[in-house]
């Protein structure tokens, strides 16, 4: 052997290469166990358990709450949803209780849209809202409108409201053949009329009205020239509201829009 040639190393260790490995491996398998799935996905399933059991069943609900109005008012309570379920077999009314409870949403056909809680003997009735009388037939046959004039001169219809000082908004027209309409466009209020006392000892109106003063469009002045009698008063009312030297009516109702010369004279043709 030469002096610069090192002596081969001997294997020391106590055990052989396949048993060192052997050893080793369990450590490995340790490792792997602790990054496994398997914890999780029975932590999970065990949640889910949880959530899904809400407590309720049918016998319970039955025996709690006898009435429809009863189970509806305690799902709504649970879920703050509004259910429509009397007159419905019990068995379905229950076990759409029960869905709704564990948080199945129910068919549009069992929910509603009123408050359980709300009594209607409680309520108090509104009369219903009409609509807008239809206008005078005749005006069809005025041609086209000319000019239009709103004003909130007027005192409103109603006697109690006029007496309050309030007035209402009332809408000339004129049209091509020289006719005037007028129509009362409100404005429109509810008004409390009667008194009951309430289950409570409360003091409550027995139903409410409207007050609608409109009157769809009418014609105060025909086409000839002649006023009706409430086309004559109007008339002297406005008349009454003077403008500068004039009145209002002559200025602002009863007025004829003419053809500029300007426009005349670049097309003597026109007749729009």
């Amino acid at each position: 052997m030469k002096k610069n040639d090192k002596a081969p190393v001997e294997n020391t260790w106590d055990i052989e290469p396949e048993t060192a490995t052997t050893a080793v491996a369990p450590a490995t398998e340790d490792v792997t166990w602790t990054v496994s799935k398997e914890p999780k996905a029975k932590s999970k399933t065990k949640v889910e358990a949880v959530l899904l059991d809400s407590g309720f069943d049918m016998e319970g609900l039955m025996t709690d709450f006898p009435t429809a109005t009863e189970l509806q008012k305690f799902v709504y309570d649970q879920t703050g949803i509004a259910l429509n379920l009397k007159g419905r077999a019990n068995k379905l009314k229950y076990q759409i209780a029960l869905d709704t409870l564990n948080g199945v949403t129910p068919d549009a056909m069992f929910m509603s849209s009123e408050n359980p809680y709300l009594d209607k003997n409680e309520l108090v009735p509104t009369e219903p809202f009409k609509d807008t009388p239809p206008k005078d037939p005749a005006i069809k046959g005025f041609g086209p409108e000319v000019n239009k004039f709103d004003t909130n001169l007027f005192p409103h219809p109603d006697p109690e409201l006029r007496a309050q000082d309030q007035k209402s908004q009332v809408c000339f027209k004129k049209y091509a053949n020289g006719a005037i309409t007028y129509e009362i466009l409100g404005p429109v209020a509810q008004r409390a009329v009667g008194e009951k006392i309430n289950k409570f000892g409360q003091k409550q109106p027995e139903k409410y009205v409207w007050i609608d003063p409109r009157n769809g469009e009418q014609v105060i002045r025909h086409g000839d020239g002649t006023y009706t009698a409430l086309g004559t008063r109007l008339r002297s009312f406005m008349k009454r509201q003077r403008m500068n030297n004039t009145n209002q009516w002559d200025v602002w109702i009863d007025r004829d829009f003419v053809v500029s010369e300007e426009f005349v004279i670049d097309n003597p043709w026109n007749t729009n």
